[in-house]
């Protein structure tokens, strides 16, 4: 039986001294805790950065700048042994909130409170970390700044909160078969819409999500695609049109994906291929085959799953069909500036 608490407060460490530095210390706490042949898979702009160094220049130092002062609000923490390989990862999620004084990545100063939306997977081996998968949700940023860079989205768009049972910081030990549990659970539900890609009928009823989701269930996607609440309406503000709107979805697997108590979580680089026929994101079509990066966490309650957060790396899918989300913010600008 693996016992994940001594990664745990490793992390927890991390982050405390993380949370306590500013621009001129962040890269040699960063240098602390890492291993030297560290690897950080960040969302785009950030990009893939190989020491503590590149993660807090393209990163780190100027989101300190940008953000002041930051506070970070975690929801969910949890840890436990990956199904990849076998490695040990603890997983992070919840905001940073600050005041964003400054412009960042092209996004406008607004002087007023805001939220930046985060998953982050840290993998732990001796006593250090050696990889680290960082997403956090840039176009949430932008509505927040009133830069929005897409069309409408389909689901509900707002700050999402945490667990409604309120219990997910496990700081504590758990269970190992509950861990397992929730687990096998994702894993079923996963196999399952991985059928759905060699069925010539993608819009499957309630009836197929039902096994292993509670009626009552919450999907809180990207910014982009949005929330939605019930199968029924996941269904149609998300399932359907990626289901229609993608043709030629190949799997390629997780990087990370395990679970402990009633949470577990993957994150993929990437996790999905696929081409856009027109509709996905209001957008058009094209021929263009594009990577998906990936985070999905969940909490089961009793048999079933009841909650999903969800981080899609959406800059980085558009930008390889062509679309710069960040070279589009100044023609959303209005008069003052957000």
């Amino acid at each position: 039986m693996s016992d994940f608490q001594a990664s745990k407060q490793l992390v927890r460490d991390y982050y405390s001294a993380l949370d306590s530095a500013d621009q001129h210390t962040i890269a040699s706490v960063i240098d602390q805790y890492t291993a030297d042949n560290y690897l950080w898979y960040g969302v785009h702009p950030f990009s893939e950065q190989t020491d503590a160094s590149g993660v807090a220049q393209v990163f780190w130092q100027p989101f300190l700048q940008a953000w002041s002062p930051v506070q970070r609000r975690m929801d969910i923490f949890f840890a436990g042994e990956s199904e990849t390989d076998g490695s040990t990862w603890v997983c992070s999620m919840g905001h940073f909130l600050g005041l964003l004084d400054d412009n960042w990545l092209g996004i406008p100063a607004t002087r007023k409170m805001a939220f930046l939306r985060y998953a982050d997977f840290n993998c732990v081996q001796d006593g250090k970390i050696t990889r680290s998968g960082f997403f956090c949700d840039l176009l949430s940023v932008m509505r927040q700044a009133g830069v929005y860079p897409l069309p409408p989205q389909t689901g509900a768009s707002f700050i999402y909160p945490g667990p409604r049972t309120h219990d997910g910081l496990l700081f504590a030990a758990q269970n190992p078969a509950e861990g397992s549990k929730t687990l096998a659970l994702v894993d079923r539900m996963v196999n399952d819409l991985l059928e759905l890609n060699h069925q010539p009928d993608q819009l499957v009823p309630p009836e197929f999500l039902q096994p292993c989701w509670h009626d009552d269930m919450i999907w809180y996607g990207p910014e982009g695609i949005g929330a939605s609440y019930t199968i029924a309406r996941y269904q149609q503000q998300h399932q359907y049109p990626f289901r229609t709107n993608l043709k030629d979805k190949v799997f390629n697997g997780h990087i990370a994906r395990f679970g402990e108590g009633n949470y577990a979580g993957f994150f993929g680089w990437p996790n999905l291929t696929n081409t856009p026929t027109g509709g996905f994101l209001g957008l058009p079509g094209n021929e263009t085959r594009a990577d998906m990066r990936v985070v999905d966490i969940y909490r089961r309650e009793g048999d079933k799953l009841a909650e999903n957060w969800v981080l899609i790396d959406l800059p980085y899918w558009l930008l390889q069909q062509g679309l710069d989300v960040f070279a589009r913010i100044p023609s959303t600008e209005g008069p003052n500036g957000y």
